[in-house]
Parts: structure tokens; C-alpha cells; sequence
């Protein structure tokens, strides 16, 4: 079986079994027992002598040593003029003399020897399944994320593409565009385009001048013949197949010009010909245009049915704060509301979650939005405060939440039986937004929190290959938003029992590492004013994470060290950091709480130092599991909360249960099952 779905199922807590029995069963149970803590629950008899690789290869095996070997007691032992000279000299060797040959180290740090690994570290459960166990998990999972209406993160869209390669195109449907748009471009099945319309092309041809041609400006094409072909028998394939829009066509009707010029295109049929004289004529008849000739009349009404009749509730969602922003009256507030009837179930939470933060008024607003699976962020200037028209205030903001919150209740009512829910789920978020998320053991969706043992501290971790330096970082951010760095640029003067930093590691081509060892209780003492921690990770060496290799995650360790620096044992998410970008978020800590809360994001940005970019606007995903989170959404769905397992056709929890066989068990990381459920 491939490395993808290996490392898939691996994320699931399940291991396939294939190829010949262990010769060896109880010593390699015994070795993932003692190595990785990983007890088998279920399939003890399918074990197999690989499974040791498997392990070692997600949770970490032979990590380069950090710049301190002792990290992090001979740390603690050096002076800050100690630690300032080694790096100095460090940063000499290899950006003055340009010697990144080998890995640097101390100078001053003595020989150091470890004890023995002597800490308790949580067992990590997992079963054991056959190959065709394993394919049957596969499809399912494929199913259900391509039934998702938000794009895939990047993990989850090679699972799907890569299994639609090997396994053949059958799936029931694909509810995302962008979804369907990558897996056209990506794999020329024509089928594939049966999902999309005619509107939708100018996407894939986006998508296309980006990933194929990194160009980001679809008014400047400069696409090869072989590439023209394919969107010409896209194009033709919409017209023999009925998903033709002319109308929406005109929204983008400039692009559609210039994009059939750029291809030759020449009609095939007399419905073709119609499409091109349109993209061609004076007239803009889209459903838009008319939309704001009503708005620019006031007819608020109008301009709703407008849309409504036109693009579907969806559209009315997408201008919702604009057409607010201009009601004239109550009634025309409750009409709006009334038209926000969509059935989208991740469209609705998101809605609530906006509304629910949403301070309204004059003040600065702060975008944060996606493009090609990138977090991009942007802070409204004071001349585009001055030209705003769209502002909602407090009260209509939280009218909007409580009107989708009842919304969202009429919709998911009934949709389960009955459901035992471990309470401990009102910690974990839902999966509305996770495209720019990476994958990994232990990865959670964005959002959800975990509890953090107050008898450990946390050791934050990053290793890489193929590139010489990649920093770790971390930022406490106190209730301004103001914000104090822990980095390779303030940490020599900076290292204390509260946060010890493991030194900048910059000729790590063939193996680096970084860590930053954090104990809550004295941190808290000696920085009062700081509520949260924020770690990521960013390429000081230019190239993006996707030219080279790189894992991150975070360990829970003994206050008291025992072995080594790196403990497999101790790992509790270990995630491949792949994205085309030079930075990513990692994960925060909310000090107050002493919880672990989930960050995950790719940054669109080239910035080489971590403190030269904005990080406020991260706090907003810090309260989103008190506005909604899995146990008030299954919640919602149940027909009736039972307390007793046994008595139960759904059981939603994060702890190893026995059910019964047609019993459905969701787990804190099956956001496929999740995204299935939410998208029925």
C-alpha cells in the first residue's frame, strides 16, 4: 500500500497488515510498545515486523541534535554573553565564511551526559486492520471529503486524487469546486467536469496559470498549445453536456474575452456561438448588474429577490453585510433574514462564528481569507476606512447570530438517532475551514483546545533536511494584542526556567533542529501580562516548506528531564509542514487555561523572520469552541442525548470505546466523518 495511505490511516490510529506473518509478533508489539508507547487494541494477530518503520518514520526517529546537545540544562548554565558568542560564531561560520558542511554546536556547552528516559507518557491506542479493511476505510473517507463543500486542505486533496489515479473515477459526487477544479487540472478525467458549469472554467484556467505557470494574473495568459486543447474540450464538453450559465459567465466577462481569444476558440455549435457573441457583445446581462441597479435604487427587496431567484441563497450570504449595512428599516432587516434559508450547514456555522465575534462600528477591520490554500491577512488602511460603505453594528451583528444559530437548529434537527457524547468534545472545533491546514499524527481542526497535564511542561519542536535554516519561534500576546518575541533574535538574553530555547540552528541542510522548552506555571510568573503563546515556524533560508523537509509538533515532557532530547514516546503530534510558503502557524497556548489550542495554517508570505509579520489577528480562532464546537453540534443533530454507551447508534468521543458493530464511533480527528455529516 502507498505512503499516503499509510500515513493516512496512521492519523486514524489504525496500521494495515500486509505481506507475510512476524516472525517475531511479540517482539515487534513489544518494541511499539516500548519505542513509541503504542498499544495495539485491535488486531494483534496482523502485526507485522514493518510496523516499526511505520512508527518510526511519523512519529520521529533518529532527529538531528538540536545546536545545544544538553538542551536544555547546559542552557540554562551558560551566561547570556556565552550564548550570544557561540551563535555569533556560529553565524560566522556559516553566512560569513559560507561553511554549511555540517551541522554547528556550542563552544562553550560541556560534555553532557543523560539519564536514562524514566517519564510516563500517555499510551497511544491502535488497531490493526487487513488491506481490504484498510481500501474499505479509504473509500469511505475519500466519499466523504469529496461531499465537503469547502476545499480540501492539501493532505486530504492528494488522498483523494491519488486514490481516484489508482482506484478509478467513481465517486458519488464532488460538492466543491474547488475540489473539482483541481482534480480536472490535475488529472484531465473529462468526467470530472460533469460536476462543474460553464462559469466555473475561468476557475479551473486560475488554477491552471497558478499552479502550472506560477502566474497569479489571468489578464496576462501565456498558456502552451497542449494546455489550450484542454480548456477548449472543457469548454466543449459543458455545451454537449448541458451545464451551460451564460449568465454567471458575465460576471467575469473581461476574463472570458481574453481567455477565448488566448485559446482560438471556435464555436462548436450554434448554443456556442450564442456564448461567445455574449462574451463578445456590449451587453453585461449578469444576475450582479441588475443586483446593483436595485441597491443603487434602494429596493433592498428587489435586489435580494434578485439574487435569490438568480444564484441562490448562497449569494444573498456572500452580500450580506453590504446589503445590511444599507437597511433602511427594521422590516427590511427581518426581510433579509428571512432570505437566509440555505441548507449549508458549514456556510451556516461559519455565518455564526462571524456574527458571533463581530464587534461592529468604525473601527479598523482585519481580513483574513484563502487563495491557492494559503492564509492571506490584510489590515484595513485609514483610506479605506474613510471610503467604507458597508458597516453593520453590534445589534444587528448579534441579531444576525441569533437568527442563523435558530437557523441551524431547523436544519441539522433529527438528523441522528441516539448519541452518547463525551463531554470532553466541547473542547475540539469543527472542520469549516481547512484548507491551509497541513497533515499529520495528532493534528487537530483549528480551534480545538487540549488540556494541557499542569505536572509537565511543553516542549515545541521542528526538525528539517534539504534546506540550511528554518526558525522556530514563539510569541506571548497579551490583551492589546501587543506582543513580546521568544526567538533566535532576543532569546540569548532571554533564557530562564519559564521558556528555554534550544539555539538557532542554521546549517541544518542534512539534518537540523530546534525546540523550545515552556513551563506554564513559571512562565505565567514571570510574564503576568502575556495570556497566550503563539509558536510557527518560518524558512530563514528563502525557499518555501515545499522545497524540503520538514516535521513540527510539540512533545508533553516531566519538569524533571529524563533521556533524550527528542522522545518518540513522548510525542503527541508530529506533522509534515509541505506548504508552498515560508511560513506557518503552529499552534497556541492560552495561559489562563493551560490548554494547547489549535492553529495549523499555511501563510501566503515570503517573510524570512517570523516577527516582521502581524499575529493579532490569530486570537479570534482562540474562542471559536465557545460559540460552537462538536458536542453542541451533535448535539443539535441528536434525537435523543443518551448517557449510557451501550444504548447508543452514534457515540462521539476522543477515548477508546467497545461498541457494538453497527454502532458509528467518531473520534476527535475523523473530520472526513465530520464533513460528511455536515454536508447531507
Amino acid at each position: 500500500m502507498k505512503k499516503i495511505y499509510i500515513d493516512y490511516l496512521f492519523e486514524k490510529h489504525l496500521m494495515v497488515s500486509e505481506g507475510e506473518e512476524s516472525k517475531n509478533p511479540l517482539e515487534t508489539l513489544f518494541a511499539l510498545a516500548n519505542l513509541f508507547n503504542i498499544r495495539i487494541v485491535k488486531g494483534d494477530k496482523l502485526v507485522r515486523d514493518y510496523m516499526i518503520r511505520i512508527a518510526a518514520d511519523q512519529l520521529g526517529e533518529n532527529v538531528p541534535e538540536p545546536f545545544y546537545r544538553g538542551f536544555p540544562q547546559s542552557v540554562r548554565q551558560l551566561t547570556s554573553d556565552q550564548l550570544l558568542f557561540d551563535q555569533m560564531i556560529h553565524y560566522i561560520t556559516t553566512y560569513g565564511l559560507g561553511n554549511f558542511s555540517e551541522a554547528g554546536h556550542s563552544l562553550f556547552e560541556e560534555q553532557f551526559e543523560r539519564t536514562a528516559f524514566k517519564e510516563g507518557a500517555d499510551i497511544k491506542e491502535f488497531t490493526i486492520v487487513t488491506k481490504e479493511e484498510a481500501e474499505a476505510i479509504l473509500s469511505e473517507s475519500v466519499n466523504n471529503l469529496l461531499a465537503g463543500t469547502r476545499p480540501l486542505s492539501d493532505e486530504q486533496y492528494e488522498l483523494v486524487k491519488t486514490y481516484i489515479i489508482d482506484y478509478g473515477f467513481n465517486a458519488e459526487y464532488i460538492a466543491s469546486k474547488n475540489t473539482c477544479v483541481r482534480l480536472l487540472m490535475d488529472t484531465h478525467i473529462l468526467a470530472i467536469a460533469d460536476y462543474m458549469v460553464l462559469s466555473d472554467v475561468i476557475r479551473l484556467v486560475d488554477e491552471i496559470n497558478y499552479r502550472e505557470y506560477a502566474n497569479t494574473n489571468l489578464k496576462k495568459l501565456n498558456l502552451k498549445n497542449q494546455t489550450r486543447k484542454f480548456i477548449t474540450q472543457v469548454i466543449n464538453r459543458m455545451f454537449e453536456t448541458g451545464r451551460v450559465d451564460i449568465r454567471n459567465c458575465f460576471e467575469k466577462k473581461k476574463l472570458w474575452n481574453g481567455l477565448l481569444h488566448h485559446i482560438h476558440y471556435k464555436a462548436v455549435s450554434e448554443e456556442a456561438q450564442k456564448f461567445v457573441d455574449a462574451m463578445r457583445g456590449k451587453v453585461n446581462d449578469s444576475v450582479y448588474s441588475e443586483f446593483e441597479r436595485h441597491m443603487t435604487a434602494k429596493n433592498i427587496r428587489a435586489a435580494i429577490d434578485t439574487l435569490k431567484s438568480g444564484k441562490g441563497s448562497a449569494a444573498v450570504i456572500r452580500k450580506l453585510n453590504y446589503m445590511i449595512s444599507r437597511c433602511g428599516s427594521l422590516e427590511d432587516l427581518q426581510y433579509i433574514c428571512s432570505n437566509i434559508d440555505t441548507k449549508n450547514v458549514i456556510v451556516l456555522i461559519q455565518l455564526l462564528v462571524e456574527y458571533s465575534m463581530r464587534n461592529g462600528g468604525s473601527a479598523p477591520r482585519r481580513f483574513a481569507f484563502t487563495k491557492y490554500n494559503m492564509l492571506k491577512v490584510h489590515n484595513e488602511t485609514l483610506e479605506e476606512q474613510k471610503k467604507r460603505k458597508s458597516m453593520i453594528s453590534e445589534g444587528q451583528a448579534a441579531m444576525l447570530a441569533d437568527y442563523i444559530s435558530e437557523n441551524l437548529k431547523k436544519v441539522l434537527k433529527g438528523r441522528l438517532g441516539r448519541v452518547y457524547i463525551d463531554p470532553a468534545m466541547k473542547n475540539y472545533a469543527l472542520p469549516i475551514q481547512e484548507n491551509t491546514s497541513q497533515g499529520g499524527f495528532g493534528v487537530l481542526t483549528r480551534g480545538s483546545r487540549v488540556k494541557l497535564p499542569e505536572t509537565k511542561k511543553l516542549r515545541a519542536f521542528t526538525y528539517w533536511e534539504k534546506v540550511n535554516d528554518i526558525d522556530l519561534s514563539a510569541f506571548g500576546i497579551n490583551d492589546k494584542g501587543e506582543r513580546r518575541e521568544f526567538s533566535w533574535r532576543t532569546m540569548a538574553g532571554n533564557q530562564s526556567q519559564a521558556i528555554t530555547y534550544s539555539g538557532d540552528e542554521t546549517s541544518g541542510y542534512n539534518g537540523g533542529s530546534e525546540y523550545f522548552d515552556i513551563d506554564m506555571d513559571e512562565f505565567r510568573r514571570m510574564y503576568p501580562d502575556l495570556q497566550y503563546i503563539i509558536l510557527c515556524d518560518n524558512v530563514y533560508s528563502g525557499t518555501s516548506f515545499a522545497n524540503c523537509i520538514c516535521k513540527a509538533g510539540y512533545m508533553t515532557r516531566d519538569l524533571n528531564d529524563s533521556g533524550e532530547v527528542y522522545e518518540p514516546k513522548t510525542v503527541k503530534t508530529s506533522f509534515v509542514i509541505d506548504c508552498n510558503s515560508t511560513f506557518a502557524y503552529l499552534y497556541g497556548i492560552d495561559l489562563r487555561t493551560n490548554e494547547l489550542i489549535w492553529l495549523n495554517m499555511a501563510r501566503n508570505s515570503n517573510a524570512a523572520v517570523a516577527g516582521t509579520t502581524d499575529m493579532s489577528f490569530l486570537t479570534d480562532y482562540f474562542h471559536v469552541t465557545d460559540i460552537i464546537n462538536v458536542y453542541t453540534f451533535f448535539e443539535m443533530m441528536a434525537t435523543e442525548l443518551v448517557t449510557d454507551i451501550s444504548e447508543a447508534e452514534v457515540v462521539v468521543t476522543d477515548k477508546a470505546v467497545e461498541c457494538g458493530e453497527n454502532v458509528q464511533v467518531i473520534r476527535e480527528y475523523d473530520t472526513d466523518k465530520m464533513i460528511a455529516i455536515m454536508n447531507k
